[in-house]
């Protein structure tokens, strides 16, 4: 990403950056860059240091605070090299240029930078793997669900056949899919993840193949597709259900002949490209449904992935939780510690229709709440908060409410203590609403009460058979 309020060197920039083989992004001060940064992850950071609004020093100590790594390179006008050595060495900048840029230094500087934060990057990632049985790449799970798909991913990867990933939202799928590619011998390409269902029936075409310069109106420029940008890497078709199926025949054809053709193209483009496809619902129910073509459902499914749901693998929420309060503390810079007892029995009661996603939304929520030591209840959502405690039997307002696994004979003394009450004692009459003889009405309160070893009132009386 380019940082500068100079529109010409914004754009001098850009297309300099964009002849070495990246993708850029431009920003004209720091507040925009930030805003930038929401939707885009650049791999390294060009940024001016005099800037309106939000100059560069003020985005370094920004980005710092967020625990943002992204390497960023201060760009310097002459006679400012000292400052620029200074704010490298006191924001942790990763080195400085000075204007005016010249190509090769940039490109060397660049490829520099980003080595680096891969290495930093792969070196942390290998310490939680050593430090923390139960994870690959960013999935965490030790329950024996989680370890099957961990083993199964191991053994897909290696190879070149699409992998169908099904599993509600929120599990996982996309996670998957980074770990396949990222264990795969296409990892140094690049990973392009399309959710199709975001995508209006009038772009998605556009998305997946390219188009042309006025092809269509507001063609404005030529696109290169997600297709091109995943060239000898891999890309992800999220919830593939959800594309028409006039484009799902398109799609079939292009993975068939491993070309494509932008829209308004004039020839044919080869790619090598590893397809993925993840969808939250039944596949064989959407072929039924005709939303999803037969036969690119059997091109895609060599290989299937089920993710279980949360609720299905509970043990699995401590390590989690554990790994989300880690990264969480780095993003916002807290130091929570762990998740306490009375939380984790919360979570252990929750059914989390959301899954994992739902479960790192609450834990962030209340690392930014806790800032250090442990979360507690109180950091909770209202919807995970401390719930009422029901008694397994109660009678509100002339009610009797029972919980499931009370057993029959304490459900019927208590519905007899009822009817008493209903009738201020009236034992005939508490007899006739229980549809059962006076006699029969004295014999159970006596068998209660040689239960629970109480006397027999004063008034009470034994009945004759037939009375």
């Amino acid at each position: 990403m380019i940082v500068d309020d100079e529109a010409v060197q914004r754009s001098d920039l850009a297309e300099m950056v964009s002849s070495l083989g990246f993708e850029v992004a431009t920003a004209a001060d720091g507040r925009e860059a930030l805003a930038v940064l929401e939707s885009f992850s650049p791999s390294a950071i060009l940024t001016d240091l005099v800037m309106p609004c939000k100059d560069g020093v003020e985005l370094l100590k920004e980005l710092a605070a967020r625990g943002d790594r992204t390497p960023t390179i201060v760009l310097t006008g002459f006679g400012s090299i000292e400052r620029a050595i200074s704010i490298v060495h006191d924001l942790k900048a990763f080195w400085f240029l000075e204007k005016p840029v010249q190509s090769d230094v940039l490109s060397a500087l660049l490829e520099r930078a980003i080595q680096q934060n891969n290495l930093v990057a792969e070196t942390e990632l290998l310490n939680r793997q050593l430090s923390y049985q139960g994870v690959l790449g960013e999935l965490v799970g030790e329950s024996p669900a989680m370890q099957e798909i961990f083993s199964l991913i191991r053994q897909v990867a290696p190879t070149s056949a699409s992998v169908f990933i099904t599993g509600e939202s929120g599990t996982g799928k996309e996670l998957v899919a980074r770990a396949i590619h990222r264990l795969s011998p296409r990892s140094a390409g690049g990973f392009v993840a399309v959710n199709c269902a975001a995508l209006p029936e009038s772009l998605i075409e556009s998305e997946l193949f390219g188009h042309e310069k006025g092809a269509f109106t507001g063609a404005l420029e030529r696109r290169a597709g997600c297709f091109e940008r995943a060239q000898n890497g891999t890309l992800l078709l999220d919830e593939i259900g959800e594309m028409a199926v006039g484009t799902q025949a398109k799609l079939l054809r292009v993975i068939e002949e491993s070309k494509v053709w932008r829209l308004g193209g004039s020839r044919d483009i080869p790619i090598a490209v590893r397809v993925l496809a993840a969808t939250n619902h039944s596949p064989e129910k959407a072929i039924r449904d005709k939303l999803l073509r037969e036969d690119l459902y059997y091109r895609l499914n060599v290989f299937h992935l089920s993710l279980p749901a949360l609720r299905d693998r509970k043990q699995d929420i401590v390590p989690i939780g554990t790994a989300l309060i880690r990264d969480l503390n780095k993003k916002h810079g807290c130091r929570v510690t762990h998740l306490s007892q009375d939380v984790l029995r919360q979570f252990e009661a929750h059914s989390w229709p959301g899954n994992v996603r739902e479960l790192r939304n609450v834990i962030e929520r209340a690392v930014i709440l806790a800032a250090e030591g442990e979360i507690q209840i109180r950091h909770l959502p209202s919807s995970l908060g401390p719930q009422p405690v029901v008694a397994p039997i109660s009678q509100p307002d002339g009610l009797l409410q029972v919980q499931v696994g009370v057993p029959m004979r304490e459900v019927e003394e208590a519905y007899i203590h009822l009817a008493l009450k209903h009738t201020n004692n009236n034992r005939r009459r508490a007899a006739e609403i229980l549809g059962i003889s006076l006699h029969t009405l004295y014999n159970k309160l006596r068998l209660y009460r040689e239960e629970k070893g109480a006397e027999a009132p004063e008034d009470d009386q034994e009945l004759v058979a037939g009375d």
